[in-house]
C-alpha cells in the first residue's frame, strides 16, 4: 500500500558518527548520533539506545521524550527527527487522526455505517481480509478500531470513503502538520500511507498524550485502542508483563523497500498512577532480514529491549 522510496540525494546513505547510516543529512550532533538534554534518566536511555541500534544496523531515526498530562516535554534522544520518512502502518494513526477530526466538527459520526465491499479488500494484516464473504456493514468505530488495534490495511481503504485523501490531507495541515501526508491515487478515496517524520510523529503522540490532539473523548478512543492487551505484543511491549503492557499504548509499521527493511514503533507510555510519561518514535530502515515480519528481525529485538529500558525509566 505504501509507495517505495524516492530515489534522489535525499535518500543516499552514507555513514554518521557511532556507525549509524545517515539519508544525507548531517548528523544531530557533531559529538555522535544522539543528543540527550539534561535528565537523570537520559544517560542509561541513550546508552541503550545506540548499542540497540548499532547491534541492528540499518538507519534510524528517533524522538524519545519525557512528558506530562499538561503537554511538557524534555527530549532525551533526538535523533535525525526531520528526516522525511515513509511511516508505513504507523501511518494509520493520522489517518485515525484525521477521520476522527472529522467525528470532532460533527461532519461524521462514529455509529455511521459502510459495507465492507470484496471490490475493497486488501491483503496483509487485517481482519476483514480473512472472511470467505464479505457484505457487513461496519461502523465507523469498528473500521478505526481495526485499523489501528490489527493494523487492518482494508480498513484504511474504508476510511478513504469517509475521508478522501485531499480532505485527509487538508485535516492534517489544519491540526499543525507541515510534512505528515498521505499520498493520493487517481481514485480520490484511496490513498497510499505516505510520509511523516519523527519529529512530527512525536507531536501527535505528545498532543494525544495532553488530550489535545483531538476532542478529549476522540482521544480516550484512540488510547483506549492503542493500549489493548490484544494488540502488537512483539516489539516494545515484548518484554513486560500484562500490567506494565496495559501502560503502553503503541502502533507499529513495518514493509521493505529497494534499501531493505522497514520496521517502526511509536508509542505514550503512562506512570502507574495512570499519567502520560514518555512518548516514543522510532523509525528503522535499510535492515537486514527483509521477509521477516517476527518478533526475531533485528529491528523488533532492539524496540523490545528499549521498551524494557523506556518502561524501567518511567517506572
Amino acid at each position: 500500500m505504501d509507495p517505495r522510496p524516492r530515489q534522489g540525494p535525499e535518500w543516499t546513505v552514507r555513514a554518521a558518527a557511532g556507525g549509524v547510516g545517515r539519508r544525507g543529512r548531517s548528523p544531530v550532533a557533531d559529538t555522535g548520533a544522539v543528543t540527550t538534554r539534561s535528565r537523570d534518566a537520559g544517560t542509561p536511555i541513550a546508552r541503550a539506545y545506540a548499542g540497540q541500534v548499532a547491534d541492528a544496523g540499518g538507519d534510524w531515526c528517533s524522538h524519545v521524550a519525557f512528558v506530562d498530562a499538561g503537554g511538557a516535554v524534555e527530549s532525551v534522544i533526538v535523533d535525525d527527527i526531520d528526516q522525511l520518512v515513509h511511516g508505513y502502518s504507523v501511518q494509520k494513526l493520522a489517518v485515525a487522526t484525521a477521520v476522527l477530526a472529522k467525528v470532532d466538527r460533527g461532519e461524521l459520526d462514529l455509529g455511521h455505517t459502510v459495507e465492507v465491499r470484496e471490490d475493497e479488500i486488501l491483503g496483509g494484516s487485517g481482519i476483514y481480509v480473512l472472511q470467505p464473504v464479505w457484505g457487513d456493514r461496519v461502523t465507523v468505530a469498528n473500521v478505526l478500531t481495526a485499523m489501528l488495534l490489527v493494523s487492518d490495511n482494508t480498513a484504511v481503504r474504508l476510511c478513504g470513503r469517509l475521508v478522501p485523501a485531499r480532505e485527509v490531507n487538508d485535516l492534517l495541515r489544519a491540526n499543525g502538520f507541515a510534512h505528515t501526508r498521505v499520498r493520493p491515487a487517481a481514485d480520490p478515496h484511496r490513498f497510499e500511507l505516505g510520509v511523516t517524520t519523527p519529529r512530527e510523529t512525536h507531536e501527535l503522540l505528545a498532543r494525544l498524550a495532553a488530550r489535545t490532539l483531538l476532542a478529549p473523548s476522540s482521544c480516550d478512543f484512540l488510547l483506549r485502542v492503542l493500549r489493548s492487551l490484544s494488540g502488537y505484543h512483539d516489539g516494545i511491549r515484548r518484554d513486560m508483563s500484562s500490567a506494565e503492557r496495559a501502560r503502553v499504548a503503541t502502533k507499529h509499521g513495518a514493509d521493505f523497500n529497494a534499501r531493505g527493511a522497514a520496521r517502526h514503533e511509536v508509542g505514550i507510555m503512562f506512570s502507574t498512577s495512570g499519567v502520560p510519561a514518555m512518548t516514543y518514535a522510532f523509525f528503522a530502515e535499510a535492515l537486514g532480514d527483509r521477509d521477516n515480519y517476527g518478533a526475531t528481525h533485528p529491528g523488533v529485538r532492539a524496540h523490545a529491549a528499549l521498551g524494557r529500558v523506556l518502561l524501567d525509566a518511567v517506572s
